[in-house]
């Protein structure tokens, strides 16, 4: 069974050697829509594959974090890098290019962390992310899959290689969050009575 998370942020990047002279040359940004897929074979004590409740956490903080930043190519002109350090308060460093295709890679990957490091407490069973959807116009979207992420040829994700302002961790319920994630320090989803009288 599936079940989707919508989230939603705008976001300003430029996509360097892509085809369009706009998008390869100037800052320009997206209303971006993210479609989250979990799927499961079975259900938890709720009878969800996974509490959309749970959701509001550590992946909604990761996947704000692009919202109102600007984001940039690691392998970018060092003076670009420098000036979206210097004129913008929220950033956040990629290892790959900021197109729809690697965003919907890098969204994927980081929700399949948080829910490999994640200690559930109702009886969720093999929840996983089955795809991810990048919106970045109404008419134009990215998808991938569990062998996008893992896919050489399209690039290597590490949390290590992600960095986010220091702005932007600051806005975290937990500011620790990602090094935590890095670290391997599991996170505990909160344990649920289940001796609630109908």
């Amino acid at each position: 069974m599936l079940i989707r998370k919508l989230f939603k942020f705008e976001n300003a990047h430029i996509v360097r050697n892509c085809t369009s002279d706009r998008c390869k040359r100037s800052i320009h940004g997206h209303s971006y829509k993210v479609e989250l897929l979990l799927k499961a074979s079975k259900l938890d004590h709720g009878q969800m594959v996974y509490d959309f409740g749970l959701l509001k956490g550590v992946i909604k903080d990761l996947y704000d974090s692009f919202d109102h930043a600007i984001c940039f190519w690691q392998q970018d002109n060092a003076g670009y890098i420098e000036a979206c350090k210097n004129f913008s308060a929220r950033w956040v460093s990629l290892p790959v290019s900021p197109s729809a295709e690697q965003f919907s890679r890098i969204f994927f990957y980081l929700a399949q962390q948080v829910l490999a490091s994640t200690e559930t407490q109702n009886g969720e069973g093999d929840v996983e992310v089955y795809s991810v959807i990048v919106h970045e116009t109404d008419t134009g979207y990215a998808q991938s899959f569990a062998e996008d992420i893992t896919n050489k040829q399209m690039g290597l994700l590490n949390l290590d290689q992600i960095e986010f302002s220091e702005q932007v961790k600051a806005e975290w319920a937990d500011p620790e969050m990602f090094d935590k994630l890095i670290r391997g320090i599991k996170f505990q989803n909160p344990s649920v009575d289940l001796q609630v009288k109908l």
